[in-house]
């Protein structure tokens, strides 16, 4: 396979077939990749050429393993909404993040007066009261760099997925 200008930004066949055989996921053998490879008729290294080519530039995002929390008996899900300054967001958000129970972190505008809030964190538990708990450990760690927070519990469960293309 070679890249050129033109190939960069679009899915060509064999691509596309990559893609539709692995919206519902990799396969779960020791070796994925060789299996989609075995499917196409290409080579392993082809298949890891061709993601490595579509997360370069940006066709791909990510690929990674989505673990159903729900069935690994985390069933309280919430998203942590901070008050931090521009100041202090960068170390604050650091600091979040950093916790093995915040699964992600980021930085979003505020909209005041309604929504002062600039940084979320998500935390899952097993029930709301260890949420709580790991939430005020993270009010305790931010000593005073957040004005306020919030916790925004999850009703229910969005089905998550990827790219789709129709076969």
């Amino acid at each position: 396979m070679t890249e050129s200008t033109s190939d960069m930004t679009i899915l060509d066949a064999v691509d596309r077939r990559l893609v539709v055989e692995t919206q519902a996921g990799l396969p779960l053998v020791p070796r994925p990749y060789a299996a989609l490879a075995a499917r196409l008729g290409i080579a392993e290294e082809e298949v890891i050429a061709r993601f490595g080519r579509m997360l370069r530039t940006g066709i791909v995002r990510r690929i990674a393993a989505v673990p159903n929390h729900y069935r690994l008996g985390y069933a309280a899900n919430g998203m942590s909404v901070w008050e931090v300054p521009d100041a202090v967001i960068d170390e604050a958000g650091r600091l979040l993040a950093a916790q093995p129970f915040v699964t992600h972190c980021y930085r979003r505008p505020a909209h005041p007066p309604d929504w002062p809030y600039t940084l979320f964190a998500m935390v899952h538990a097993r029930d709301r009261a260890e949420v709580e708990a790991r939430i005020g450990a993270m009010a305790d760690l931010l000593e005073g760099r957040s004005r306020s927070h919030a916790v925004l519990y999850s009703t229910r469960i969005l089905k998550k997925t990827g790219l789709r293309l129709s076969a």
